[in-house]
């Protein structure tokens, strides 16, 4: 795989283990005790030391013949979750767990491929401080060099520099393996439109499974205009689709990538009319769909040889599936008809547990079908991939003070010093490019840990309440000041919660990734304005758009300067709380029982204490959860929240205190909301009327959290309190 000098640069970073300063403490902000700790000034490298998971899995997975490792949605978490020790684990922890699995599979004469459904982009410093984004987090990604099957997703479209980006490095580096059936772009030296990667890929597995895979977008409509989306609707129509379906060496499975949600009737999901397209060309071939975008954990059941699997978001989840039933009059199979010594998929394709089920499919010729199936959502923690790789991970200690490797005592002792001296060194390298990037770099102390959906919308933990806060504060341009203002904005503006600790770098960009423009209509008279956020949230949030600027007016795009703007999907943010999640503590309880968890001693003595987490419900029933986790707590949140700020105070009457209404304000808000903001506006305002507000014009959704946290953040400083406490409803 061809790198460029970016990937060669890591590779050297990562081969001579160059230490960074760290500290010699239990965690990556100093000693961690149960709920609260002390946090050091200089951030140390959370891989793979501090806040390691509490606890783990208790059950093996199930091999089958063809299993399968998932990857999506990881927006740029390749350090992990610093201040989450659920899914603490780095993508140097992660490539030595593949490593490891890689090499159980070829043990057991089983095929394990890795597949990713795409949504590199936008979510922390590591992928979004660099120009072009994702220029380090790109090159990070491909050291998992595993991956047998990817597709892109819609953050990989949003700007032409990281569309052009993706097509002339990332896809070329993969090769046949990345795919974009319906996805193309403008070759800027052909001027003609090609597929970034290739459309389908036909392969036999190492045991003898003949593959036909696809890669699908949703009809996504707000790509660049360097790119173009074809509707699955007409993508299944095309020639090359037909010809790839209708293939003349036989298919024992069909694989579908999508950045596309898993279960039909979600956001928008395309993945059926592909399933159905496929499934009327052939009634009884398996039919495996691996979808995204959505950012949840699901499984849904489609028809008894095809279920479809979703493996959540941001490093917090891999998938795991697996499937037997292959034999010599279906398929091409050539090892064992089930894998000895692990346990072994068990379940058909049947919905166990409805959750706004899937109409199942009735095509299918066979009267039962051979398949059997199992599904698990893994927590990315080094615990969980200890467990189903023992030896692939350095649990409790840092790699750097274990120059020493200690072999599985399952391997040979150089096959297992390889594999974590690989991950050891990605690890490094994230490290050392953190540290280049000032990531760790603090600004402040945030006070409490605030939530975008795991508080009541606007209460004082609130994430909205902190950034009207902010907003009101710190957007404020100077040569404005006498105008009173309103602030308004999508609340898909917040991409994750902000946890209580030192505010770095990298929490400036996880807190809010996207450039959006602030730009504001100035002199609105009240009387409109007041209402405007009232009749957003009554219409709700649209896709929003692709916005071409010249430096002079908002409203003129002569200059064709194009900004990305990223966060139009409806899945934004959507709540870490699972589709279907069970709340109540006695259905909890028979979730435990189902999983083999105890959660006491039957003798009315100590309860276990479960870490709050991922509680997922999806059509195979409440037992996917790797690891078993009280349930988040989850509050709805409107589409658009805003502010006021400068309004004048009535000083006589007895009214003091008390804000006086005025004339005309300025109606500031970004630039990603244009057509909804002026849709509720109404009036005769259009895009003419739009200026930019702030000083230089280039000022972002980025700039005021840096320094109203250090003009209203600093107690605590240098030392801050972490907590690892997480709302949760018992």
């Amino acid at each position: 795989m061809k790198l460029s000098r970016v990937g060669a640069r890591l590779l050297a970073a990562a081969t001579t283990l160059v230490p960074v300063v760290v500290l010699a403490c239990d965690g990556c902000f100093g000693p961690i005790e149960e709920h609260v700790s002390k946090h050091v000034r200089v951030v140390k490298r959370m891989q793979p030391g501090a806040l390691d998971a509490s606890y783990g899995p208790t059950r093996p997975l199930q091999w089958g013949q063809l299993n399968v490792l998932h990857t999506s949605d990881t927006h740029g978490w390749l350090s992990g979750h610093i201040k989450e020790a659920n899914y603490g684990a780095d993508w140097g922890d992660y490539v030595s767990f593949v490593a490891s699995m890689k090499r159980t599979a070829e043990d057991l004469k089983v095929d394990l491929l890795l597949v990713d459904s795409g949504d590199l982009h936008d979510g922390t410093g590591l992928s979004d401080s660099t120009t072009p984004n994702g220029e380090i987090s790109n090159e990070i990604f491909v050291q998992q060099t595993g991956y047998d099957l990817l597709t892109l997703g819609n953050h990989e479209l949003y700007a032409s520099e990281v569309a052009y980006q993706t097509f002339n490095n990332f896809s070329r580096a993969w090769g046949d393996k990345y795919l974009t059936s319906n996805v193309e772009i403008m070759n800027p030296d052909t001027q003609e439109w090609e597929h970034i990667g290739k459309t389908h890929k036909y392969f036999t597995t190492k045991h003898g499974l003949r593959i036909m895979a696809f890669g699908v977008l949703f009809d996504f409509t707000a790509n660049t205009n360097a790119s173009r989306i074809t509707k699955a609707a007409d993508m299944i129509k095309q020639d090359w689709f037909q010809q790839a379906v209708h293939h003349p060496k036989p298919i024992d499975v069909f694989l579908v990538l999508g950045h596309n949600s898993a279960r039909p009737g979600r956001q928008a999901s395309t993945l059926k009319t592909v399933y159905s397209a496929i499934r009327e060309a052939h009634p009884d071939t398996p039919i495996q769909i691996f979808g995204g975008h959505s950012h949840m954990r699901d499984f849904v059941v489609y028809d008894q040889s095809s279920t479809a699997s979703e493996s959540g978001r941001y490093c917090e989840s891999l998938g795991w599936f697996s499937m037997s039933g292959f034999n010599s009059s279906n398929s091409g199979f050539t090892g064992p008809l089930n894998p000895k010594g692990v346990p072994n998929p068990n379940r058909t394709a049947v919905v166990a547990n409805p959750v706004n089920p899937t109409p199942i499919d009735k095509r299918s010729k066979q009267k039962t079908s051979p398949f059997l199936y199992s599904r698990r959502y893994l927590d990315w923690n080094r615990l969980t991939f200890d467990y189903h790789a023992p030896g692939s991970q350095f649990l409790h200690n840092d790699i750097l003070s274990r120059p020493n490797f200690i072999s599985s005592p399952s391997s040979s002792s150089n096959s297992s010093s390889q594999l974590k001296q690989l991950g050891a060194q990605i690890s490094s390298s994230i490290t050392s490019y953190r540290h280049q990037l000032g990531l760790g770099k603090v600004y402040g102390c945030t006070p409490q840990t605030f939530w975008v959906t795991g508080a009541p919308f606007m209460a004082p933990n609130s994430m909205y309440t902190f950034l009207a806060d902010a907003m009101a504060h710190q957007i404020l341009n100077p040569k404005r000041a006498k105008v009173p203002r309103v602030h308004i904005s999508n609340t898909g503006m917040a991409r994750f919660d902000l946890h209580k600790g030192p505010f770095t770098m990298d929490d400036s960009y996880i807190t809010s990734p996207f450039p959006s423009l602030v730009v504001y209509i100035p002199e609105v008279p009240w009387e409109m304005a007041r209402g405007v956020l009232e009749r957003m949230n009554k219409k709700g949030a649209g896709q929003g758009r692709r916005v071409e600027y010249n430096t002079t007016s908002v409203g003129d795009p002569k200059g064709k300067r194009e900004f990305g703007v990223w966060q139009g999907e409806e899945c934004v943010n959507p709540p870490v709380e699972q589709f279907g999640a069970m709340g109540k503590r006695k259905v909890l309880g028979k979730r435990e029982e189902i999983m083999g968890v105890p959660v006491g001693n039957g003798g009315g003595g100590r309860q276990e204490v479960l870490e709050v987490g991922y509680t997922t419900e999806d059509d195979f029933g409440v037992d996917g959860d790797d690891t078993i986790h009280a349930r988040i707590a989850n509050y709805a949140i409107p589409a658009y929240f805003g502010t006021t700020a400068g309004f004048p105070e009535w000083k006589k009457g007895g009214r003091k205190g008390r804000r006086q209404e005025p004339r005309v304000v300025d109606l500031v808000f970004n630039d990603f909301i244009n057509d909804d903001l002026l849709a509720a506006l109404g009036g005769n305002y259009t895009a003419d009327d739009i200026k930019f507000y702030m000083e230089p014009s280039n000022y972002t959704l980025r700039d005021f959290l840096v320094p109203y946290v250090e003009q209203n953040w600093q107690a605590g400083m240098p030392m801050c309190e972490i907590s690892r406490r997480r709302p949760h409803v018992g």
